[in-house]
């Protein structure tokens, strides 16, 4: 997505040994979280070959079947100036976030210690989730379930260290050194420097985003994005995510994809919402690629994409949210699969999703 990275266990007996070394050290805050979520996708081309699931995102790529999506557990724990969070999860979100590892490790979504020497400076060292994009991880922090082009193309997360200071009231920047995006263990590798700066105000903010470096295969990526909300009222609040990543391989032909999205949110009351997203999505030069049965790298989209999708919010009880969803996906090129086989330039999707945080 270091094998001698702390486990959550050695981490929280560390604590314990700390304070049992030292009965009058003061006391810290320990913050409990969670979630759990579940869904059910029918695509209605109900494609029989197999993988024909007619979905290039992330965490539901299934057809006419329940799954599980994530049982995730987050602990923070805050003394003073410093913090620890531990952030752990199992299902198939949490095994695509960190498909790099295997084991424990593929359990891990976030784990990273945090330092506040002033009130405006903040350092971090682990790894976190990364920063580029709108769309979050855990589906709770999200109003689609189904996940965008850009999202599942971007970075997941970062292992490394980072700093944050405020500029002000309304201005922020970040700086950071980590490993080749989505890896906790990358010995001998060059580094990825990451950035970003932030205005925020009452009803508005934005983020422009900077993830860059070199892989394991000495290619070159470089990835900007600018994400805003703004809340035109109580009832009504905008999103955009957009982005560019840069392709440079050694001894290869260099290109670029690039998406742009609009989130439109609407709350007529807290029991029932609704989001409706649209996405441009443009991988016209083939940048992303998969293995083929000859270990061959293939174009995996190799096509401008315009996704759809409209989510509704339903909250019966507190804590739960009930999200019907439907999703068109249309393609400039036959990238999707029929019932009988052949290739479409659409398709289009039912979802029914339940999750439960706390």
């Amino acid at each position: 997505m270091l094998r001698k990275f702390l486990t959550p266990a050695i981490f929280m007996a560390s604590f314990s040994t700390v304070y049992s070394q030292d009965s009058t050290a003061k006391k810290g805050e320990l913050t409990l979280s969670g979630s759990v979520d579940g869904y059910y996708r029918y695509n209605v081309q109900n494609a029989k070959g197999k993988g024909a699931t007619n979905d290039y995102t992330s965490f539901t790529n299934s057809q006419n079947s329940f799954e599980l999506g994530m049982a995730s557990l987050k602990a923070e724990y805050k003394t003073g100036k410093v913090s620890a969070t531990i952030d752990v999860g199992l299902g198939t979100r949490a095994r695509e976030f960190s498909y790099n590892e295997t084991g424990v490790l593929a359990a891990i979504k976030q784990t990273f210690i945090s330092y506040s020497p002033t009130e405006k400076l903040k350092f971090t060292i682990g790894k976190w989730a990364t920063h580029v994009g709108y769309e979050l991880l855990d589906p709770q922090l999200n109003r689609n379930y189904s996940m965008s082009y850009m999202f599942s193309y971007g970075p997941f997360s970062h292992t490394g260290i980072k700093a944050e200071y405020g500029l002000g009231d309304h201005f922020g920047v970040m700086l950071g050194v980590a490993n080749p995006t989505d890896y906790i263990s990358a010995g001998f590798s060059k580094k990825y420097l990451l950035g970003q700066f932030s205005t925020t105000f009452d009803k508005f903010s934005a983020f422009l985003n900077y993830a860059g470096g070199r892989d394991f295969d000495n290619a070159a990526n470089h990835q900007l994005g600018l994400t805003a909300t703004s809340a035109l009222s109580d009832k009504i609040s905008l999103g955009y995510d957009g982005t560019v990543k840069f392709y440079n391989p050694k001894g290869g032909n260099s290109g670029s994809w690039w998406g742009s999205a609009l989130y439109l949110n609407i709350d007529p009351t807290e029991k029932f919402g609704f989001t409706l997203r649209g996405e441009y999505f443009d991988d016209k030069k083939g940048i992303i690629t998969y293995m083929d049965e000859y270990n061959t790298a293939r174009p995996l989209l190799g096509s401008a994409i315009v996704q759809t999708t409209l989510s509704f919010n339903i909250k019966p009880v507190k804590n739960l949210t009930i999200i019907p969803e439907f999703r068109i996906d249309s393609a400039e090129d036959p990238i999707f699969t029929k019932h009988n086989g052949t290739g479409a330039k659409s398709t289009g999707s039912f979802l029914l999703a339940g999750i439960f945080s706390f």
